[in-house]
């Protein structure tokens, strides 16, 4: 059974960066396209950024480009989510999933993926 663990969430100011990892089990990493998604209460969870499984396709949201960079290790079973220039509205629970997928195609919708983690809360302080 995936297992996803998410890490690096925390409080940090307008403007400044920070981190977010994800380490993988369970299963072989390589056989999954891997994405962040994010949510504020009451809304739904949305798509934040993806990655394919060998790591050449990225995919991010409008409301990220420029600013937020996903990657991935695969000897590491791990993705990264490097979020730059952090603005309030930021502000989310982000959380990992797995879609265990033949294609290289990076899906954005929460039904694709099979696996996600607990979630990690990133504040952004104005």
């Amino acid at each position: 059974q995936v297992q996803l663990v998410e890490s690096g969430g925390g409080l940090v100011q307008v403007g400044h960066s920070l981190r977010l990892a994800c380490t993988f089990s369970g299963d072989i990493f390589g056989a999954y396209a891997m994405a962040w998604f994010r949510q504020t209460p009451g809304k739904e969870r949305e798509f934040v950024a993806g990655i394919s499984r060998g790591g050449k396709v990225t995919n991010r949201a409008d409301a990220v480009k420029g600013r937020f960079t996903i990657s991935r290790d695969n000897p590491k079973n791990t993705i990264y989510l490097q979020m730059n220039s952090l603005k309030p509205e930021d502000t989310a629970v982000y959380y990992c999933a797995a879609d265990q997928t033949i294609s290289g195609v990076v899906q954005t919708t929460t039904v694709a993926y099979d696996s996600w983690g607990q979630g990690t809360q990133v504040t952004v302080s104005s």
